[in-house]
């Protein structure tokens, strides 16, 4: 499969214990029916990707842990830090109104309601309150807009645009 073809759910992050768990960041909702899935693809951004089986997963503290088909000890998991899990676009459910999956942001222009060109989204960052847009501009300026109703006016997908209520100068 094409790097395009997937969806980017989380990151594994350090070893949790001696038998192979890692912890687990996820950039979607509800990542505990992941585990429902047969297989995830484990990989760096752009690729390539490999096919790799759940074993287990739970949640732990205020995080989640997973252990993984082929990561036996903490060693193994090591070597799995940073890497990034996905899934084939088709296995996952279609979004509903007003809902994205966050590589379907990456990429789209941000125009204000002034007409202004602001950017493309580079990405977003997570913060417990809300998600955050990283928007960059040509001059390689770069503005965190946050991803609520009060700023974020319209995503048209189809369009590649997002409108949004943020001046040039903020």
């Amino acid at each position: 499969m094409a790097g395009n073809d997937f969806v980017v759910l989380g990151r594994l992050a350090d070893p949790y214990g001696v038998q192979g768990w890692l912890r687990l960041y996820p950039f979607a909702d509800d990542p505990l029916t992941w585990a429902e899935m047969p297989a995830w693809w484990i990989g760096k951004e752009g690729g390539p990707w490999r096919e790799c089986r759940p074993q287990g997963m739970r949640a732990h503290g205020d995080g989640l842990v997973v252990r993984l088909d082929g990561v036996p000890d903490r060693t193994a998991a090591e070597a799995m830090k940073g890497l990034l899990v996905a899934a084939p676009r088709s296995a996952l459910p279609k979004t509903g109104e007003n809902e994205f999956y966050w590589a379907d942001l990456i990429g789209l222009e941000v125009v204000n309601t002034a007409g202004e060109r602001l950017g493309k989204v580079a990405g977003l960052i997570e913060t417990g309150a809300n998600d955050v847009l990283r928007v960059v501009g040509d001059d390689d300026a770069e503005r965190l807009l946050p991803f609520v109703a009060a700023v974020v006016l319209a995503v048209e997908k189809e369009a590649g645009l997002i409108r949004v209520e943020w001046g040039s100068d903020w």
